[in-house]
């Protein structure tokens, strides 16, 4: 027993770092990767200049420029990641170039409490109450954007809000990469370190309160820890459909339901993968661009179907 968990620890350490290996290697090449390809040797070069204060030749500075301030910032977040109605309305102008990130931060944060405070009975939070009343709650915010963009008076308002909501790293700088990478990386933290509570979590309120673990109070801080996260996300990506659910769960069927290792591996994947969806999304119909959600709808529908009709594996854990 003892050999067959030093072997499966192993395995796992050994898949853990070849995730990192393969992020590492497939950053520099999405970005030298897009709708005019650079050499992968140039943009070494540049970067190299980039981080040591070097210069380049001027007739490099186009190309120095393109890697620097937009593919890079761009493809991190990208990595870090997994709109609003002010592109109508105007609202929030104060912040400046964070205006569309700020809203969409605050609206995001605004909704996923009216969730929570809606689906909220005396005897606490059922999380099938909970994913219900989002359901519903979601119809009504969609309805009241496609309103919204209706009467719009611009009239460019339509295309922006489509492209916001499939989501789009189109507008990544430097500036906005510290705060999410922050936060992803607070979420990690947190969740590595209740990984067991977690799993005691899955047993069941029961057993849960049985073993010491309080379920709502747990769900509580999950809920936070969650909202805290996506909004951030959602403020510098918009929306990304299925990253979150396929990922997971792909995860899961692998390593098992133990979330110690699930935690880990999970978000290494969802960075390898987002990296290249945003990079296949830059380069399938070039000089257009298409909006993330739909790249990971395309991947994330048929996989997602065949994750359902697998036997032996239920949703959130094993049969």
């Amino acid at each position: 027993m003892q050999t067959t968990a030093r072997l499966y620890s192993r395995a796992h350490a050994a898949l853990v770092l070849a995730l990192i290996l393969a992020l590492g290697a497939s950053v520099p090449l999405a970005v030298s990767w897009g709708a005019a390809p650079i050499p992968v040797g140039d943009t070494a070069r540049f970067l190299w200049a980039a981080v040591t204060g070097g210069t380049v030749p001027a007739a490099d500075f186009t190309g120095y420029t393109v890697i620097l301030d937009l593919r890079t910032p761009r493809v991190l977040l990208a990595a870090v990641v997994g709109a609003s109605a002010v592109v109508s309305w105007g609202l929030f102008t104060a912040l400046g170039s964070f205006a569309l990130s700020g809203a969409a931060f605050l609206g995001a944060l605004a909704a996923s409490i009216l969730v929570y405070l809606l689906s909220r009975t005396p005897s606490g939070v059922a999380p099938v109450r909970l994913i219900l009343t989002g359901v519903v709650l979601s119809f009504g915010f969609q309805a009241l954007m496609a309103a919204i963009v209706f009467f719009d008076a611009k009239g460019d308002a339509a295309r922006t809000v489509m492209f916001w909501t499939l989501g789009s790293l189109g507008a990544a700088t430097w500036e906005q990469l510290p705060l999410p990478a922050v936060v992803v990386l607070l979420c990690l933290a947190w969740l590595v370190w209740r990984a067991q509570d977690l799993d005691t979590l899955s047993l069941g309120d029961g057993s849960s309160a049985s073993l010491g673990v309080d379920p709502d109070r747990m769900r509580v801080q999950l809920f936070v820890l969650t909202v805290l996260g996506t909004a951030t996300l959602v403020a510098v990506s918009g929306t990304i459909g299925f990253v979150g659910l396929v990922v997971p769960h792909a995860t899961r069927i692998v390593l098992g339901p133990a979330h110690s290792r699930a935690v880990v591996v999970a978000p290494l994947v969802g960075a390898l993968f987002m990296v290249w969806v945003d990079l296949l999304s830059r380069v399938a119909v070039p000089p257009r661009e298409l909006p993330l959600g739909v790249v990971t709808a395309v991947i994330g529908v048929p996989v997602f179907l065949v994750l359902m009709r697998r036997a032996g594996y239920v949703f959130g854990g094993s049969r």
